[in-house]
């Protein structure tokens, strides 16, 4: 995950927030406010935004020192970690809600499930949330589409409910259910390319690559009079820890 520090700013600057109803549905589903919450992977704090309106005491994972040094900052009522989610030590009786924002598929496949089971408490929430950036023309996506698989053709999208079927597939949890949000959102060139910017399958690639996609991209979006609209899709995943674990 600390491949982002190097954007921090940019990262902050242009990635889209999260709607208030993921707090709501979060809180909701817990059953009330609950006592606590730590959030995996918390970068420059968008998903910490929505999970701070709770207005818990909360813990803020982050490897990477830049962003940490923001989330310091932006929130001071929350403690920061500075490390993995797997060098975290959980308190004894767990938190009552462990979140993710964007950050789940960074984490080892094989542990993540148990691990975030472990740190949480009898009953806990396990909430995943993240965007899917889909188009709302879709000749414009097509075309989106088109030019990345020129770039690259090995980089894949992930399914857009792809965080449930872990959670389920893991067996670790109970009540695993999904809510979904989404809105339009329109960029100009500029900001679209800033966004593109920011995402992992951009930044770990060759800089001749990097702006070979930029360009390729920005001649798309100049085709389509130089504006793009995101159908943001939002996707929670909630899941509870039970009281035993499923045999």
């Amino acid at each position: 995950m600390e491949v982002f520090g190097s954007v921090a700013d940019l990262y902050e600057k242009v990635r889209p927030g999260y709607p208030a109803g993921v707090a709501d549905a979060i809180v909701a589903y817990h059953g009330g406010v609950p006592g606590s919450v730590a959030e995996i992977g918390a970068g420059t704090g968008k998903g910490t935004e929505i999970l701070a309106a709770i207005g818990v005491p909360m813990t803020c994972i982050e490897p990477d020192p830049r962003m940490a040094g923001r989330l310091s900052v932006k929130f001071p009522q929350a403690q920061v970690y500075l490390g993995t989610f797997e060098q975290w030590t959980p308190p004894p009786d767990g938190v009552a809600v462990l979140a993710c924002a964007m950050a789940w598929h960074w984490l080892d496949p094989a542990t993540r499930n148990t691990r975030a089971r472990d740190a949480l408490a009898v009953g806990g929430a396990l909430a995943l949330f993240g965007h899917r950036y889909s188009y709302a023309d879709a000749r414009q996506a097509a075309a989106i589409r088109s030019a990345l698989d020129a770039l690259d053709p090995t980089v894949k999208e992930r399914p857009a409910d792809w965080m449930y079927h872990d959670v389920m597939a893991s067996g670790e949890f109970t009540d695993v259910c999904v809510e979904r949000f989404r809105h339009d959102l329109p960029l100009t060139r500029d900001r679209y390319l800033a966004l593109v910017s920011t995402f992992g399958p951009f930044l770990t690639r060759p800089p001749e690559l990097q702006q070979r996609g930029l360009d390729l991209l920005g001649q798309v979006v100049d085709d389509f009079g130089g504006t793009v609209v995101l159908d943001l899709r939002t996707t929670l995943t909630l899941a509870r820890k039970p009281a035993e674990v499923p045999s």
